[in-house]
């Protein structure tokens, strides 16, 4: 109203009261305001100092000073929080304000290093390096020579590092600096650390002595080599993994595939259990052996003990296959490698391509494994849109799996949704079971439910991935309408899940599709497990009674109970206080004793397992 009857004296007036007690204009009040001062020629000081939010709005020379805008900026959040009460956002914004250093880690420091010696002569290097503000000691040091940095510069590096105070060299530093002459093929400086190390008694382990007959074979030395290994394990070190399977590639490098074969047994035999790296060693001289069924039967092996072959195992045994001409175990591997995403390199992909060509073999295994290799140079690509528009998707949302970049794949599924493409029903299963092992629900479900509505055959292992996925979340109503899909799937559910499932959905009162799902089991599902699953979930909401019917029920249809169950029944009734009628139910089930064995022996185990301590959650 002053603004409008330009009251200016009156205006002013209520400004400073505004001011002082931290009252602010509506955006429209503010504007009046502005413009009755700037016709009354009268300074806007004030109104700009009580409204600082909407002041600093619109000003064209905001970068004028930086300095200055943000301290305003700041200021006018703070006067708007304290307007508001919020107190302990005050007290954030007021140390978010505060000057801090900047925090420096420590692989910043060390490429910083790494830098200035690559990049500087050795004068100006040691210049630098005496400047920084750093504590200099072994794990520094040895992170700085495993970057590599030229040789002379390392071993100037290395010697001028000795002469720190308080800094003595130890087997990390040292061995490091071996690795770096080993490896520019400098054997004879090499050695040279090793009697150093041996001079200034510095611990000489297994990693270091691997390191020397690695280096030694490398350079034509198999002597050196396999005095280094007797040496090593006559003081004592005692060979891991890593020394086993480089003495063992060694010998193989050399023609002595019989020693080679002895060290392996002698691995096994020390409790050794052979890696990835290990297997690939094998496998690559069976394969260069002509041995290709050999090394095919190691490659299943392995997969057996828990170890699965990894890309660069993948891409020797194809191109060893490749020229050799082993399409059949060819084939087996690219199977493998399709199923658990592994691409070829472009130079081995070009090898088997003409592998396959030249024995008269269809690539398209070779094709549908390296979607995103297999694209490129397509002339023909025009000969069926369709079929291009869904291998160009499972290829796009294969290459992004391998690359964890699940937004994309959600994207890429919702265009494909759209556009009424269809993705392969084995790439959806595969999706699902990313995302379950990514912990990503929502890309899980949307995936489920794109493979729901085209009534693909979903495998059962990504239907055992969203059930777990969900389970743990929570997230009971998804849940069901997984489980819902799966029956009318006709998947086969098992027992163990049967009772996981009934037990979980009826802890959450969900009792109408506990009791439906168990009344969708064949009679022969229908067995003690099932059945203590189904009282437990009673006894867990505290519906003693309609855990007790489910026992009767048991027994009137002839299912006798396990020791499992007994349990479950006598701590659910003890927990609801009915103490008096367990004395009768514990007579039984020692009477009862054995007797399911000879009916559910499988399921009777599962059951006592489940319910051995009679725990009710």
């Amino acid at each position: 109203m002053c603004s409008r009857g330009r009251a200016i004296g009156a205006l002013h007036h209520i400004l400073r009261y505004m001011k002082k007690n931290l009252i602010v204009l509506r955006q429209s009040f503010h504007t009046e305001a502005r413009e009755a001062l700037k016709v009354s020629g009268e300074s806007d000081y004030v109104l700009k100092e009580a409204n600082r939010h909407l002041s600093l709005e619109g000003r064209e020379d905001i970068s004028e000073s930086c300095k200055t805008t943000t301290i305003d900026v700041s200021s006018g959040t703070v006067l708007r929080l304290l307007e508001k009460r919020n107190f302990i956002a005050v007290e954030k914004k007021m140390v978010d304000m505060e000057v801090k250093e900047p925090k420096v880690y420590t692989r910043d420091t060390i490429w910083n290093i790494s830098k200035i010696l690559r990049y500087s002569t050795w004068e100006s290097a040691e210049e630098q390096l005496k400047c920084l503000p750093i504590r200099w000691d072994s794990y520094t040091i040895n992170q700085v020579l495993k970057t590599h940095p030229p040789m002379e510069k390392s071993w100037l590096f290395f010697n001028w590092a000795s002469k720190l105070k308080g800094f003595r060299h130890d087997q990390f530093t040292y061995t490091s600096m071996l690795d770096i002459f080993g490896e520019a093929g400098r054997i004879s400086s090499m050695k040279y650390v090793f009697q150093e190390m041996k001079k200034k008694h510095i611990k000489i382990d297994v990693v270091t002595h691997t390191s020397l007959l690695h280096w030694l074979s490398k350079d034509g030395d198999i002597g050196g080599s396999l005095k280094m290994w007797e040496e090593m394990k006559a003081k004592g070190c005692r060979p891991t993994v890593v020394s086993y399977t480089a003495f063992i590639k060694v010998l193989f490098d050399h023609n002595k595939a019989k020693e080679a074969t002895e060290v392996y047994k002698e691995m096994i035999a020390s409790r050794c259990s052979p890696n990835c790296y290990t297997y690939t060693v094998l496998m690559e001289y069976l394969a260069g052996s002509g041995k290709f069924t050999a090394a095919l039967d190691i490659f299943n092996k392995m997969q057996e003990a828990g170890v699965l072959p990894d890309k660069a195992a993948c891409n020797i045994l194809v191109q060893m296959c490749s020229r050799g001409r082993a399409i059949g175990e060819l084939h087996h591997i690219l199977q493998y490698m399709k199923k658990n995403f592994i691409v070829l390199r472009q130079s081995v992909y070009t090898e088997a391509h003409e592998a396959l060509q030249v024995s008269g073999e269809s690539d398209y295994l070779l094709k549908e494994a390296n979607r995103h290799l297999s694209l490129e140079g397509r002339k023909d690509i025009s000969e069926s849109c369709k079929t291009t528009a869904i291998n160009v998707s499972s290829g796009i949302v294969l290459r992004l799996l391998e690359k964890r970049n699940f937004i994309a794949v959600d994207n890429v599924l919702h265009d494909t949704i759209s556009k009424n493409i269809k993705l392969d029903c084995e790439l959806i299963s595969t999706i699902i079971q990313t995302n379950c092992a990514n912990c990503r629900p929502n890309g899980a479900l949307l995936a489920f439910r794109y493979g729901s509505q085209l009534n693909f055959n979903i495998e059962r292992a990504a239907y055992l991935s969203l059930i777990g996925l969900f389970i743990r979340n929570n997230s009971y109503s998804e849940l069901v309408e997984i489980v819902d899909k799966m029956i009318q799937a006709g998947v086969s559910l098992g027992t163990y899940l049967i009772f996981l499932l009934t037990f979980k959905l009826g802890c959450v009162q969900m009792f109408a599709f506990a009791e439906k799902l168990f009344d969708s089991l064949p009679n022969d599902q229908k067995n003690p497990v099932t059945y203590t699953a189904l009282m437990g979930a009673y006894f867990h909401s505290g519906d003693v009674d309609k855990g007790i019917d489910i026992f009767n029920t048991m027994r009137r249809k002839s299912i006798l109970a396990s020791h499992g169950t007994y349990n479950l029944l006598m701590a659910g009734l003890k927990k609801a206080g009915r103490v008096r009628e367990i004395e009768s139910y514990r007579r039984d089930n020692i009477s009862s004793d054995g007797h399911t064995q000879d009916i559910f022996p499988l399921e009777d185990g599962l059951c006592d397992r489940l319910y051995i301590k009679a725990i009710v959650m």
